[in-house]
């Protein structure tokens, strides 16, 4: 995937098209509710239900393509970011492109959810380079669910990307992708076999480790964690500890929500090296997005200053002797 360029001006008359007519942005969320609950499942294009492979690939209009994967939790109140992140497509793309933090960005997204409770516990799209990442966005499912029990199935969402990504940003130059999961909750205990078997496909011997399952992923992905404010679980200190423990200084807490695509842009600037911190926040208020650069501001200021090492995208040790990683058959 990967093919053709981002265009605003269809990205704009799409949407005012909606509007007009009264459409839902979600509109396959839409559909669904008026259908029952247990009917409910993922859109063909984003279930991960034997899908052997989701690709980031180099083309003659993207020669150095570099994949971001953006996951939200889709629980509760999380459902709100996903219509924040549609909104500002638009600037994401100049800031990633037009501002040269990304040369030839290819955009997928998905969705988690709780896989012990909810009907549609992932959904993962395909990595896109123009406005058909708009597309598959408006595909997910909000469904609002979650078990209620402060954890989801955020493991289970490591996994796939862990074990069903091939980009050529890695294959060919040696570069990682960048996985943002927008969340405000715990990873359950263990990534259970049963899930991934039931939710993915794949015929695992055991249960995994969280610890080594985020471990496998980074070895080919930059990953963040996000916890927006107005979430549930914003000032839980059991959150930070969690994910400061799998991901160090790459959890990162946004007071305003609506900041979430200047967030995501402005980290891969400063991880590629293509801006510093100072800069960034000026081109955030270059494109009008001056009540957002405070709060990205706040949120990058420890990974801004976190020694060079560090953006090599190696994770803490594990605390538990438990290293179980079953790569299948």
């Amino acid at each position: 995937m990967g093919y053709g360029s981002w265009d605003d001006t269809a990205y704009d008359a799409a949407r005012t098209f909606r509007a007009a007519r009264g459409l839902d942005d979600f509109g396959y969320t839409a559909d669904l509710r008026s259908v029952p609950y247990d009917q409910w499942t993922a859109h063909p294009s984003l279930d991960p239900k034997g899908v052997r492979v989701r690709e980031s690939r180099d083309s003659e209009d993207h020669g150095n393509s570099l994949p971001i994967a953006v996951l939200f939790d889709v629980t509760g109140s999380m459902g709100r970011v996903p219509r924040i992140m549609q909104e500002k497509l638009t600037k994401l793309h100049g800031l990633l492109q037009r501002k040269g933090y990304a040369e030839d960005p290819q955009i997928l997204f998905g969705a988690i959810g709780d896989a012990d409770s909810d009907r549609v516990p992932l959904q993962v799209g395909q990595f896109e380079s123009d406005n058909r990442m708009d597309e598959q966005l408006r595909l997910i499912l909000l469904e609002g669910g979650g078990g209620g029990q402060k954890s989801e199935s955020y493991e289970l969402a490591a996994y796939f990307m862990a074990r069903h990504t091939a980009t050529d940003a890695w294959d060919k130059r040696g570069r990682k992708g960048y996985l943002f999961i927008v969340g405000d909750e715990l990873n359950k205990s263990r990534l259970a076999r049963r899930h991934v078997r039931t939710v993915i496909g794949d015929d695992v011997r055991r249960d995994i480790t969280v610890p080594s399952i985020y471990r496998e992923l980074a070895d080919r992905w930059h990953v963040f964690y996000i916890l927006p404010n107005q979430s549930s679980y914003y000032n839980d200190p059991e959150i930070g500890e969690h994910w400061r423990g799998l991901l160090g200084e790459r959890f990162l807490r946004l007071d305003d929500p609506a900041a979430v695509c200047e967030l995501i842009a402005l980290t891969i600037g400063i991880t590629e090296d293509r801006v510093d911190l100072g800069a960034g926040l000026a081109d955030l208020r270059d494109i009008g997005s001056d009540a957002e650069a405070d709060a990205v501001g706040k949120a990058l200021a420890l990974t801004a200053a976190a020694p060079r090492g560090r953006s090599t995208g190696a994770l803490p040790a594990a605390t538990t002797g438990d290293d179980d990683v079953d790569f299948g058959n």
